[in-house]
């Protein structure tokens, strides 16, 4: 049997530059507030941090699936999540990303073949796949 989860998040007032979003378990409400690198006050979160925070979190599930399935077992897993909001030359905005994994327990290119297999996993990156330009630069951690 299939198991399926559905988040129900409301935004109201001014979306991203001002806005409220409260999620239906009520577990998460925060404001929103554009960036001061787009104008705005930078006082609240903003949709960039949130889609960053849940991309990132998949994405370490999805990297350890991807060990498991190898018989390879991390010490340590962390990430860096970048996702950039583009306002381009022709008034359309366009996001993009930049995932860096860091794995404990093995070298970086064993790092950097988990990562791309994670990739192949992880809804996020399936449901950004074609649409948003994704850099995965995974380390081995110290």
């Amino acid at each position: 049997m299939a198991v399926s989860y559905t988040a129900v998040v409301d935004v109201d007032g001014e979306g991203r530059n001002g806005g409220r979003v409260h999620s239906s378990d009520g577990l998460l409400e925060t404001g929103l507030a554009l960036p001061k690198e787009l104008g705005g006050s930078g006082a609240a979160t903003n949709p960039e941090q949130l889609l960053a925070a849940g991309w990132a979190a998949c994405f370490l599930g999805a990297l350890r699936r991807a060990a498991t399935s190898r018989k390879i077992r991390l010490t340590s897993t962390a990430i860096t999540a970048e996702v950039t909001l583009t306002h381009g030359d022709d008034g359309e905005f366009s996001l993009s990303a930049v995932l860096t994994p860091v794995l404990g327990g093995v070298d970086r290119s064993t790092a950097q073949e988990l990562a791309d297999a994670a990739h192949q996993i992880c809804p996020y990156s399936k449901a950004t796949r074609g649409n948003v330009p994704v850099v995965i630069d995974a380390r081995a951690a110290a």
